[in-house]
């Protein structure tokens, strides 16, 4: 069963910000992205270990949390309990703030989604703070969330952002639910489902509407020092920083834009961070597009949708998920339906199939008004019997539609 999930250190920071700031004339800035690079290096060979022996875990807990001390250490092991639930809040606020992090993250999940924490199967959640010396990132590795102090010049302590918590954690979902590989368009699927259900958790606990909400991953990890909104922008990738130490946020937002780079961990596994852009706009114009509390209908339409794929999805078969789980959660040719595919159309991508399923709800409805209108002399069990053929040949569609999305090859 897990032999086939992704065995990857999910981190909130980008490595092309890291690699960046290498050249940096600041030797503590330097040092620190080094540092934080090389650690990162050698998790990944410990994640695979980690991973396994998660998944032979321990019976649920409903989610119980657990914040540890690091002290400033890599070693995992060592970290001292720092919280629990059934203990008193600690003194250290990088404690406090990741304890209640992952319960927020944790009661969205269950109160949204009737989700049983990471696992759907009450996995416990184990938080790790002060991680390593000035190390500039939070990483989710398979079975525990780790955070960073930050640099103290440009990056300040990653417990402070929520929907970094959030996007974190949602790899775990993502890995359970669908095992997005993390690689190329899947990885850039998969590193949008953490940011789409990240800035949720933010918009959930601040009870924001979708038109309230800042659409904005990270902006509490920079220091005041740093002219920069956050690591990433929902509402318009490619515009979250540009500045001299960062250099410019590479997301594109549109298809003609995609960035293709190396399947390689100097090319981001295919620019997993970068691309990711492209789904996180559509899932904001689709939010924006329906109104309201984005983590009602969108967040269980993306949600519905994460369910329904499989470790190779790409964009355009998540999209033609989306639209076909718009119509069966809120209705063919739904108000949700159409906000769905116009937001994927904005982004350069056309649902599979949308012109010949539209052609036939329009012959459906123009049956149903001649039905509406017909008087004694129409033969309305003929008028029906027509309105029958429209509706199976609808549905033989939207099921056509589903087998493509299911049956193509990757």
């Amino acid at each position: 069963m897990f032999s086939s999930r992704c065995r990857c250190i999910n981190c909130i920071t980008p490595p092309h910000v890291l690699k960046k700031l290498l050249d940096n004339t600041d030797s503590r800035i330097r040092d620190a992205a080094l540092r934080t690079l090389l650690s990162t290096s050698r998790l990944r060979g410990e994640r695979k270990i980690r991973g396994l022996v998660a998944a032979a875990a321990a019976p649920s807990s409903h989610g119980r949390r657990t914040i540890s001390d690091c002290g400033n250490s890599t070693m995992l092991g060592s970290a001292t309990v720092a919280r629990t639930e059934d203990g008193p809040k600690s003194k250290d606020d990088s404690v406090n703030r990741a304890f209640e992090g992952l319960g927020d993250t944790r009661d969205f999940y269950q109160q949204v989604f009737d989700r049983d924490s990471i696992d759907g199967n009450g996995m416990r959640l184990n938080g790790f703070v002060h991680y390593a010396d000035g190390y500039n990132n939070a990483f989710w590795d398979g079975s525990e969330m780790v955070f960073g102090d930050g640099d103290g010049v440009l990056f300040t302590d990653f417990t402070k952002s929520i929907d970094v918590i959030g996007h974190e954690l949602t790899h775990g979902v993502t890995e359970q639910a669908a095992g997005l590989i993390y690689h190329n368009q899947p990885g850039a699927l998969n590193e949008s489902m953490s940011d789409v259900f990240g800035s949720l958790v933010k918009q959930w606990v601040k009870k924001q509407s979708a038109d309230q909400a800042d659409w904005l991953i990270g902006a509490e990890v920079f220091t005041p020092e740093i002219g920069a909104d956050a690591l990433r922008s929902m509402k318009e990738p490619g515009k979250a920083y540009n500045n001299p130490t960062l250099g410019k946020d590479p997301q594109p937002d549109h298809m003609r834009k995609y960035v293709n780079l190396p399947d390689t961990d100097d090319g981001d596994n295919g620019g997993v961070h970068i691309n990711s852009g492209i789904p996180n706009k559509a899932f904001y114009l689709t939010a924006i597009g329906i109104g309201g509390f984005a983590w009602e209908a969108p967040g269980h339409i993306w949600y519905a949708s994460l369910l329904a794929s499989n470790q190779n999805t790409n964009f355009q078969e998540f999209a033609d998920t989306t639209y076909l789980k718009a119509g069966q959660l809120y209705g063919a040719q739904s108000a949700e339906q159409q906000a769905v595919a116009t937001a994927w159309k904005e982004v350069g991508l056309q649902i599979s199939g949308l012109h010949a399923l539209a052609g036939t709800s329009s012959r459906m409805a123009r049956a149903r008004r001649v039905t509406a209108s017909a008087n004694g002399h129409d033969d309305a069990a003929e008028v029906a019997h027509k309105i029958a053929e429209l509706s199976s040949q609808l549905t033989a569609l939207s099921r056509t539609l589903e087998g493509m999305q299911q049956g193509r090859p990757h």
